[in-house]
């Protein structure tokens, strides 16, 4: 008797199981509203930066920042006059640098990082400094204040880099290998 009841159970349950349906998503697509949130908060977020940013510029009165182009602000501290050229996109450059917090302190020191070789505009990196690369000449300093997004972005760089962190990195162009 119990046999049969165990059969009929098993029976049922492998019937009930076939016609299942999958479970859909209760809400598949964003909603304009959340959509509309976030952008109002990476807006307020950039802007933060930027605030900072100009903050710390307005301070730094024995500097000339100028902003470029690409989002991030750059400074000479060694600059040549001749007309040597800068690296251009498929040229591989050898440079070193460092990576600093906004009030100086070091974060990765140039020592740490060691040399760089870069081949401009086909490698990953720091978006900033893959754009201030194509400003420098083999032997100039450039100082570069860079915002998050140009930086390590939203996540940091999982180690010493925090959440929207903007970096000041100081970038000696040592070489340009065609």
């Amino acid at each position: 008797m119990m046999h049969k009841f165990f059969v009929i159970f098993c029976f049922f349950t492998l019937l009930s199981c076939s016609n299942s349906q999958p479970r859909r998503p209760i809400n598949p697509k964003p909603s304009a509203t959340s959509i509309q949130t976030n952008v109002k908060t990476s807006k307020q977020l950039i802007e933060r930066e930027e605030t900072e940013i100009l903050d710390f510029i307005s301070k730094d009165s024995l500097i000339n920042y100028e902003i470029s182009t690409n989002g991030f602000w750059y400074a000479y501290e060694t600059k040549i006059e001749s007309q040597v050229p800068t690296p251009k996109t498929g040229d591989t450059v050898a440079f070193q640098y460092d990576i600093r917090s906004l009030n100086d302190s070091i974060i990765y020191s140039k020592f740490v990082l060691g040399v760089k070789k870069y081949k401009v505009d086909q490698e990953d990196f720091i978006s900033g400094i893959q754009q201030g690369i194509k400003l420098m000449k083999v032997g100039e300093t450039v100082i570069f204040v860079i915002p998050s997004y140009n930086a390590f972005g939203i996540l940091g760089d999982g180690n010493k880099i925090g959440m929207h962190t903007t970096i000041k990195s100081k970038v000696t162009l040592l070489n340009i290998i065609n």
